[in-house]
């Protein structure tokens, strides 16, 4: 058993999907687009991994992101595959306006990683 997809649901689709794709790689399919219940979502695929990253939004979707700590899924995370490219992402990131939560560093289970916090307060784990 694998997991196959994660669904996000978010305000800007656009500017979430061109998020992924400069960052992390990201090759997006085309727009599907739900007429009837105004639905319209990317999925996202990623070098060398099967697990895909699916984006959505519809014109009930809210903006609740208050709490870091709110229940749910909270972060994704990324393997970049050394440390070195943790810090270099880690560092354009910041450069371009994205606040770093943590890191780089080595956590005290063993990982290297930073955490972001991406478009519309999404929280993600750069590791090696």
């Amino acid at each position: 058993m694998r997991i196959d997809h994660v669904a996000l649901y978010c305000l800007d689709l656009e500017g979430m999907k061109e998020f992924f794709i400069r960052y992390f790689s990201a090759v997006s399919n085309d727009m599907y687009h739900n007429p009837k219940t105004g639905l319209k979502t990317y999925i996202l695929s990623f070098p060398d991994s099967d697990a895909r990253l699916e984006l959505m939004t519809r014109p009930e979707v809210v903006d609740d992101k208050e709490n870091v700590y709110r229940q749910g899924f909270i972060h994704l995370s990324f393997s970049v595959g050394s440390k070195g490219k943790v810090d270099s992402l880690t560092k354009v990131l910041n450069e371009d306006g994205y606040q770093v939560l943590s890191g780089p560093r080595t956590t005290g289970d063993g990982y290297y990683e930073s955490c972001i916090l991406g478009p519309e307060g999404i929280q993600i784990e750069v590791t090696e």
